[in-house]
């Protein structure tokens, strides 16, 4: 009876040391898997945010120069497109949350209400004040260039609406287009370094976001934007991630950092690139990656952390998927559902913006590949 015991557990021990291994290539395929699904739901919840505040004209920053009493005007009067949302780079990305949210779900049952709200703001007549704004002596440079490079994302979401409504809207848009692609080139061509900040001058950013907007309508802008992307951070390494999150931040320096890299190398100098640049991320992103909390959501600037686990989430969903890293895509995960689960605060410092930050996470959760 011993005997035979031995060799039963002899041959449990050696089948077991002998099962194949978990083979990596064929494990890839649960990689670009996420727990978070975008859903009509979510659009519904969503949409409101961005649906209640872009025709919300106060409270109000304007963020102008005065250069004189003439200058005094209303929001709308200034603005005539992009007046509400309490400033005009969130009154942008609140047009450009509707219109995606119209792309995904054509059947979504708020339609005809958005839509009506958009033929309102988006007119040819609201865009040429909106460019006379722009070409101002002394507000060349409002918005630069965090609202420009979403004035490109809303233009690149226009384009891909391919509705009736759509197509008018991103004729009526495209005079400001033009403006805000020649001034990115311009801006970029003088600039020498970047800028590394975790709120709007973020170069990173502004550049990822108008790559996107390039590679499909600006060949110029692109070829720009490559050179001095690699200009910039080609030889940039350990990149202090655990110097992040400063207190206002609402974007991650390395993360966006790394985020437009992967839009600009090949996937093998990314790879040797990004080692260099966040060691040891790959292997352990967690590492210095935490979720951050907000203390006061009636504080607009500590109401920026909420944005920062969004955007930290599309960065990390973007690299995830390209490099197959399943940790990554759970710590976006994390990062998604933190906030999301406390977006309906009621309060407004948050709920003007913070729509349009989710919605671009979980577009970005929903990619197979990078654009």
């Amino acid at each position: 009876m011993k005997t035979t015991a031995k060799y039963i557990i002899l041959f449990l021990l050696f089948t077991h040391c002998n099962s194949p291994k978990k083979d990596k290539k064929a494990s890839s395929n649960h990689l670009e898997k996420t727990l978070i699904v975008f859903n009509e739901e979510k659009a519904d919840y969503l949409y409101h945010f961005a649906y209640d505040c872009i025709d919300q004209e106060y409270p109000n920053k304007l963020g102008q120069v005065l250069g004189d009493p003439s200058y005094l005007k209303t929001p709308k009067e200034l603005h005539p497109s992009f007046y509400g949302c309490f400033d005009w780079h969130s009154s942008v990305h609140g047009h450009w949350t509707l219109v995606n949210l119209l792309i995904r779900f054509p059947e979504l049952k708020e339609r005809e209400a958005i839509l009506s709200k958009l033929k309102k703001n988006i007119t040819r007549e609201n865009i040429t004040k909106e460019i006379s704004y722009f070409d101002d002596t002394h507000n060349k440079t409002f918005e630069r260039t965090y609202g420009w490079a979403w004035l490109l994302k809303l233009a690149e979401s226009l384009h891909d609406y391919k509705t009736m409504e759509g197509k008018q809207f991103s004729k009526d848009l495209e005079p400001l287009t033009t403006l805000m692609e020649s001034k990115f080139i311009v801006f970029l061509n003088k600039l020498n370094y970047p800028i590394r900040v975790g709120e709007h001058a973020n170069t990173a950013f502004g550049m990822s976001f108008a790559l996107d907007y390039a590679r499909k309508h600006n060949k110029d802008l692109e070829a720009t934007i490559i050179k001095k992307a690699k200009d910039f951070y080609l030889n940039d390494a350990n990149c202090p991630l655990s110097w992040e999150p400063g207190g206002f931040d609402f974007l991650s320096p390395c993360l966006q950092e790394a985020a437009l890299m992967l839009k600009v190398l090949s996937r093998e100098e990314y790879v040797e690139w990004l080692d260099a640049f966040i060691p040891d991320f790959r292997e352990n992103p967690s590492k210095s990656i935490f979720v951050v909390d907000v203390v006061d959501k009636s504080d607009g600037k500590m109401a920026h952390l909420d944005g920062l686990n969004f955007s930290r989430a599309w960065c990390l969903y973007e690299i995830g998927k390209a490099l197959g890293n399943d940790k990554m895509i759970a710590l976006a995960d994390a990062h998604f559902k933190s906030s999301y689960d406390k977006m309906d605060s009621g309060e407004y410092a948050g709920a003007h913006w913070l729509a349009s930050f989710a919605t671009y996470a979980l577009n970005a959760s929903q990619k197979t590949t990078i654009d």
